[in-house]
């Protein structure tokens, strides 16, 4: 069940976003720190919210548990923000974010945005870091980024799981979709969860839930439909990746909708690879028909609108 965050930690608030922009965990004393920073779109609404967590205590750190842009877009906003705090990403991505290298780090190939912004520090599995007044263990959950990793407080039993948990499942597996076997490793971070045996864990996206073996669960079904059925993690992947765009857009013209489908480069990679019998502007069509379907979108004449 969805667990109440009122037994956090006094120096821990859980800050929880929608789908456009991963969770906030912000650490209020001691080391104070965010944990993931939203989307590019919502940077301004990122820092207001840590603002106001903070009351007044500068940031000191700035952590992220992968570089996809829905957990670090609001990196660039915060280090002008703060220009003292120290920012620490997984390792991995180091010299990508060093270079800028776009499509190393996701944003081109996944036709989304994320400003450009510096990193200090790699956050080693294995090692522990201070955030807030407790250390946290630092372990490597790859799957859904081979680079991601999720932070665990033995203490409170506390678990930042970014997308390697949801209440509901996890996150696209992206190695797959670049032709990367990845299920073993969503299997394998799934193990690790399991044997730290959290007592609160704080997802990505989503409520703060505190039925773990339930998650755990859920996420093996969905897991083992994914390895029987390639396919469907990769038609689940297309309709993630455009209903994500489109909740940044909330509405545009369809013409343009399609030539975003055709201009990205993931749409091109997944076509080839599941869907190469289909014609390609059909498939786009079929995409933006499955979202209507599922009311994930609707036509408003020449418009298509999130709902």
């Amino acid at each position: 069940m969805s667990a109440s965050t009122a037994s956090l930690p006094a120096d821990l608030q859980f800050i929880e976003r929608g789908w456009l922009s991963a969770n906030n965990t912000v650490f209020v004393r001691g080391t104070t720190a965010v944990v993931d920073t939203g989307y590019c779109s919502h940077a301004a609404q990122t820092v207001g919210l840590i603002e106001a967590s903070l009351q007044g205590a500068p940031l000191q750190r700035i952590v992220n548990t992968h570089l996809h842009s829905d957990h670090c877009g609001g990196n660039a906003a915060l280090q002008r923000r703060w220009p003292q705090a120290r920012t620490s990403i997984a390792p991995g991505h180091a010299q990508a974010v060093t270079d800028w290298d776009e499509n190393q780090l996701s944003y081109r190939p996944t036709g989304q945005d994320c400003p450009r912004f510096q990193m200090d520090e790699l956050l080693q599995p294995g090692t522990e870091i201070t955030l807030g007044e407790q250390r946290w263990q630092i372990h490597a959950a790859p799957g859904h980024d081979p680079h991601s990793v999720i932070l665990f407080e033995p203490a409170s039993g506390i678990l930042i799981s970014a997308d390697a948990l949801w209440e509901s499942g996890f996150g696209v597996v992206f190695p797959e979709i670049e032709g990367t076997a990845a299920f073993d490793e969503v299997a394998v971070t799934l193990d690790v969860i399991e044997r730290l045996q959290p007592r609160l864990v704080l997802p990505g996206h989503g409520s703060a839930f505190s039925d773990v073996g339930s998650a755990l669960h859920t996420a093996r079904q969905r897991l083992e439909r994914f390895v029987q059925s390639p396919e469907r993690h990769a038609l689940y992947a297309a309709k993630v990746l455009l209903k994500y765009k489109l909740l940044e857009w909330q509405q545009l013209p369809l013409v343009q909708v399609q030539a975003w489908l055709a201009a990205t480069p993931y749409y091109g990679l997944l076509h080839q690879r599941y869907f190469a019998g289909q014609d390609l502007a059909q498939w786009h069509a079929s995409l933006v028909a499955d979202l209507e379907r599922s009311g994930a979108a609707r036509r408003e004449g020449a418009l298509l609108v999130n709902q």
